[in-house]
Parts: structure tokens; sequence; C-alpha cells
């Protein structure tokens, strides 16, 4: 063995030992960040693992996704949002997707951040995120989501609910100016309870704030008739 190649090893061993030790530095670094904003919207923060978060909000298809799934570095706790109460879950989550066989057998670890907002009432199903390619192929075959007066929103926007006169009564002009202007990945609501989350990124912990405060913003250009509605227990449309 050349000691030409001896360095170039152990010079390898040394970069993947320096990009590990950074990494885990940055990780660090976020969790203290994470904790800490916890710690100022007065939320708890626990930066281990929850192996029941999937089957607590498996409602979502976001935490449906592939397998050994788990929730990390969670905040929780109670927040004023939209002037309500509400609980509050926002973190870390994480899953594996398998491919192949054999020799070919592959696993991938995906990571993305959300945030949980639980309504103090039950509401219609309602799913807003941009619209995609696959949603315009669609529409061409007949299977269109909800289309709203506003051309550039329905362009840009997939809309889908059980209940279109919520959907229409919620997604008025001012919420679509809101929407247009705050891209958001994508608002899902189910159960009275709303997510947040793009299935794709882990967020810092200053866009874990944005985050929460879109969801408040989101909850506050919900029409009165609608809420008084919704916490009378009458139902949508009563």
């Amino acid at each position: 063995m050349s000691p030409s190649f001896v360095f170039v090893v152990i010079l390898v061993l040394c970069l993947v030992a320096v990009v590990g030790y950074l990494g885990y530095l940055a990780e660090k670094k976020r969790r203290e960040e994470m904790a800490e904003l916890a710690v100022s919207l007065g939320l708890r923060f626990d930066p281990g693992p929850d192996h029941g978060h999937d089957e607590e909000y498996g409602h979502f298809e976001i935490f449906r996704r592939g397998h050994s799934r788990v929730a990390l570095n969670t905040m929780s706790g109670d927040l004023p949002v939209a002037g309500r109460r509400c609980r509050v879950v926002a973190g870390d989550f994480r899953y594996e997707v398998t491919s192949g066989s054999g020799k070919n057998r592959r696993t991938h670890t995906h990571d993305f951040s959300y945030a949980i907002v639980e309504l103090p009432f039950q509401a219609p199903a309602l799913l807003i995120r941009p619209e995609g390619m696959f949603d315009k192929l669609a529409g061409v075959f007949g299977f269109d989501d909800i289309d709203f007066e506003s051309e550039e929103f329905s362009r840009k926007f997939y809309v889908k609910s059980p209940d279109k006169k919520f959907a229409y009564d919620v997604l008025h002009p001012r919420m679509m100016e809101f929407l247009l202007a705050n891209r958001a990945a994508a608002v899902d609501l189910e159960y009275g309870r709303v997510c947040l989350a793009d299935g794709s990124r882990r967020w810092d912990a200053a866009t874990f704030q944005r985050q929460l405060a879109f969801a408040g913003q989101f909850l506050e250009l919900w029409p009165e008739h609608v809420l008084a509605a919704l916490e009378g227990g009458a139902g949508h449309g009563a």
C-alpha cells in the first residue's frame, strides 16, 4: 500500500469526521433554538422520539407515509390562537421508505417539520395546497378541485372539501388574498385540527414561529357567522 494512498484515506476519514461534527453542532444549535422558542411561547419541548404520533394524527395523510415513523423535537401545549385557547403540537417527523429487494434493497429516510393547531370545535374537512401538475391532469379527466371566482387563486391552489359551502365561506376574497401573499405549503383541516406541513423539509425555529403566526392569521380570517355556527354546535350552514 503506497504512502500516497494511505494519505488519501486518512484525508477522506478526516473530512468525514469534520463534516459529521459540523452536522452535530448544527443539529445541537437547532434543538437549543427550538427549546428556547418553546419556552418563550409557554410550550413544552421534548427532543426525544414519540412513536405514537402517527397513530394520534393518522387522519393526516402526511403522517401515514412509509414505515418506522416517529416524531422528534416536539413542542406542545396551549396557545391563544385567533382569540381562542387551542392546543398546539409542532416539531419534526421522520419516516423511512424501502425499495427494491436483495442486493438492490435500499432504505431512504425522510424528515420534515409540521405544526398542528387543534380547534376548540369541529369543522368540515378542508384541504388547501399549491396546485401541481398532476392536479391539472386530473382536471382534464374531470377530477377537478373546487374553483373560485379568483382565476389566479384557482390556478395556483388545489382546494378540496366535502362541504363546498364551507369552503366558499372560509375562502372569501380577503382569505384568498392572504393565501396568495403567504404561500403556505399546505393547510389540511381534519377532525377539528389544522395541520401545516410540506412533507419535504425541516424548519428552523424562526420558521416554526412564522407558521404558528400564519395559523393564527388564517383562523382570524374565518367569517364570524361560520365560527358562531361551529362553536354553537349547530353545524355549518345551520
